[in-house]
């Protein structure tokens, strides 16, 4: 039995009279009593099928179609009527006329309908337990379909520039990467466990090392993280990429042409800024208050320190750094939103405040303003361009806080007045990262970033500098508000490594024990290296512009880390507990 000849999409009117086979799933019907239509449906598209009574070798069949009913159809491809044509459908100048009908496969009752209703999306649970079906509905479906042709794009660009694909082991050892590491007990080996890979990290390190000076792979990794909007819990995919005898500009301008290529030609959409521009990670906190601000929008912050520390308002005058975001036709806001909404995401960014004035008309009002003379007002004003109709937000605390506080409300100003383009990606690389950061909970210094990075000036900067003052050749591509990717030029000398590890509180016993392969390594002839790793789920959203990382991820697990379609995690008969060596400790 032949299934098909053709798939319902592909069909055009040049094939009308030619005599074709289908196979699809019922998407519509509509019964008229002595003809019946149905929209038929495969992956490559929908078309219309007419039933004739007296065409069709057994009409009771048409008769007794439902819903998401499997069938095979032979028939005629015919001209629709011109009053009937369907302009909305790629196939909707023509529909089969058929001849014989075949159920493949019937359904029951579904839980829910499979193309989207008016009614809007079901319960997510729900619709993650039957995740089979709901991956039926065109959206997500296209989203996958997306991905695969993302992928394979990616792959085409690598290959022709001479990368080779190379699988790393999913079975490593313990590191402290970051995040916690899922452990695989090994039943071969009681009481020692293997750990899920975060990142192939070293092992495309040692990969340089042996000589294979362009390596990538599409990498599984595995962390043990809370979920967020942008990040899965427990598994991701990213483009592992490495290169020797590369700066850290010779890697961006070997990749960004990928980025660009994806944008354009894939997704259709425009890129903002060629090439993409480098912004070191200081500047663009102070101008955008985040390391990987929207640049689809202009909104900057100013420093006005010295104008409020000059002034009588004590929060001003008192405070380490003062910072303003003028918006244009902010005066729109109501003192409801900002006390609401805008305050809000500031003290979510730990901010204690808000504080804000409205300059209408040559008049400050609102806010903070009756605070200030009018001198300090006219010279805040030409200070900062202030036209007629904004407002300024202020954020008064350390340099972290009162940057990543209106960096915050730039977000929700941007959100609510429409101001980034859906059909434009501003790509950047933020460059010049601080090696070094202070852990706010026990004030040690720690490592801000990949603690294999280079710092720039090598062993002279980490004996000579401050530790905090130290940057180092670690860069991150960002692009509309997502971190894609985090990079560095790789360390690849011994002594700089334990010094680096010394100065974040590692004794040299200590790296030797976590990192003892990969100091051996480097002794034996390390070339120069550097890498990133942009993620594939997080590059279709963006592509995609989804919201929820979960809307490009074929079987998702939900909020809570289950997956209710195959009811992850589950427990384990005791039997393979024993055969581990393991026994389960309840807590109450």
């Amino acid at each position: 039995m032949q299934y098909r000849t053709h798939t319902c999409g592909e069909l055009t009117s040049s094939d009308v009279d030619k005599e074709v086979t289908l196979s699809g799933w019922v998407h519509r019907r509509r019964d008229f009593g002595n003809l019946i239509f149905v929209d038929l449906r495969d992956r490559y598209g929908i078309i219309q099928v007419v039933f004739h009574p007296d065409q069709v070798d057994d009409f009771s069949i048409a008769k007794s179609l439902k819903y998401e009913y499997i069938i095979t159809v032979h028939g005629i491809v015919s001209l629709r009527e011109e009053k009937t044509i369907n302009k909305e459908l790629a196939t909707g100048e023509i529909e089969l006329h058929t001849h014989s009908v075949q159920i493949l496969s019937k359904s029951k009752p579904l839980p829910f309908e499979i193309f989207e209703s008016e009614k809007g999306e079901e319960d997510e649970e729900l619709r993650l337990k039957y995740r089979y079906l709901e991956l039926r509905r065109e959206k997500l479906r296209d989203n996958i379909l997306f991905r695969a042709k993302m992928v394979k794009q990616i792959r085409d660009y690598m290959e022709i520039r001479d990368f080779i694909d190379i699988a790393t082991p999913v079975l490593t050892v313990s590191s402290p990467e970051g995040a916690r590491d899922f452990l695989v007990p090994s039943r071969i080996h009681p009481g020692k466990f293997y750990a899920l890979p975060q990142a192939p990290q070293q092992y495309k390190q040692l990969l340089m090392v042996a000589g294979f000076d362009r390596y990538y792979q599409i990498a599984a990794c595995m962390r043990d993280e809370d979920p967020r909007a942008d990040r899965s819990p427990g598994e991701f995919y990213q483009l592992d990429c490495e290169t020797s005898f590369m700066t850290q500009d010779e890697f961006f301008e070997l990749m960004e042409p990928l980025f660009v290529e994806l944008t354009q030609d894939l997704a259709g959409k425009k890129v903002k800024q060629k090439p993409f521009p480098r912004i070191p990670f200081k500047e663009v906190f102070e101008r955008y208050g985040s390391d990987r601000p929207d640049l689809r929008y202009t909104l900057e912050l100013a420093d006005v320190t010295a104008w409020g520390n000059g002034s009588d308002f004590n929060i001003f005058k008192t405070a380490s750094y003062v910072r303003a975001l003028v918006v244009p036709k902010g005066a729109e806001f109501t003192r409801k939103e900002i006390d609401n909404e805008f305050t809000d995401v500031a003290t979510r960014a730990h901010a204690k405040g808000l504080a804000w004035m409205k300059f209408t008309e040559n008049t400050w009002e609102g806010g903070i303003a009756k605070f200030f003379s009018n001198e300090a007002l006219n010279e805040l004003q030409k200070m900062l361009h202030v036209a007629s109709g904004s407002i300024i937000f202020f954020a008064a605390d350390e340099w972290k806080i009162s940057c990543e506080a209106l960096g915050a409300v730039r977000s929700l100003v941007a959100k609510k007045q429409g101001l980034a383009d859906p059909n434009e990606i501003a790509w950047a690389w933020i460059v010049d990262f601080p090696m070094y950061e202070r852990n706010e909970e026990t004030g040690a210094i720690d490592f801000g970033h990949n603690p294999f990075s280079m710092p720039q000036g090598g062993m002279d900067s980490l004996v000579e500098k401050d530790p905090l003052d130290i940057l180092a050749y670690q860069y991150d591509i960002i692009a509309n508000g997502l971190e894609l990717s985090s990079g560095a030029v790789r360390n690849k000398d011994p002594h700089i490594m334990y010094k680096a590890f010394e100065i974040a509180g590692y004794k040299k016993e200590d790296v030797n024990k976590k990192f003892g392969h990969m100091i051996d390594a480097f002794e034996y002839g390390a070339p120069p290296h550097c890498g990133f790793a942009p993620g594939i789920e997080r590059l279709v959203m963006l592509l995609r512009g989804e919201d929820n990382i979960r809307s490009v991820v074929p079987f998702p697990k939900n909020q809570k880390a289950e997956e209710p379609m195959m009811g992850s995690p589950s427990e384990v008969s005791d039997q393979q507990l024993t055969e581990l060596g393991l026994s389960i400790k309840k807590t109450l």
